[in-house]
């Protein structure tokens, strides 16, 4: 992985929609069902929408029912960071981009094989990039 992004709440906000700031910079999440990448089977890669780092691959995306784009795994492991959130009551995983700390979603070890994970991911934090 290459250098850290860092930029003030300025910067992003001049390149972020206002969910994508809350989401990624402010670790908000969508409403169940509401995200762009929930239903999309499209081949590609998912890349992070504040630095373009490579996070995940459309292989690795199933229809968890959980209403989020779920994956199995990252497409590099060491593009996402993992750190425990004990926010509203629970303990969860919460994952990010490890380029520029963007909040991603959470990880769950409620998922399909051979990993057994369900990376649990906010459309708003993605960007996919069509196979062509």
């Amino acid at each position: 992985m290459s250098d850290k992004i860092k930029k003030t709440d300025e910067e992003w906000r001049s390149q972020l929609t206002p969910t994508q700031f809350a989401v990624t910079r402010e670790k908000a999440t969508e409403r169940p069902h509401t995200g762009e990448y929930d239903k999309v089977t499209t081949p590609g890669t998912y890349r992070c929408i504040c630095c373009g780092e490579t996070l995940f691959e459309s292989d690795q995306k199933f229809d968890a029912g959980c209403g989020w784009p779920s994956f199995s795994k990252p497409a590099v492991a060491g593009n996402v960071a993992e750190e425990s959130d004990r926010s509203h009551g629970m303990v969860r995983t919460e994952v990010m981009c490890a380029k520029c700390d963007a909040h991603l979603g959470h990880v769950f070890d409620d998922g399909p094989g051979p990993t057994g994970l369900r990376y649990c991911i906010n459309s708003a934090s993605l960007k996919l990039d069509p196979k062509k």
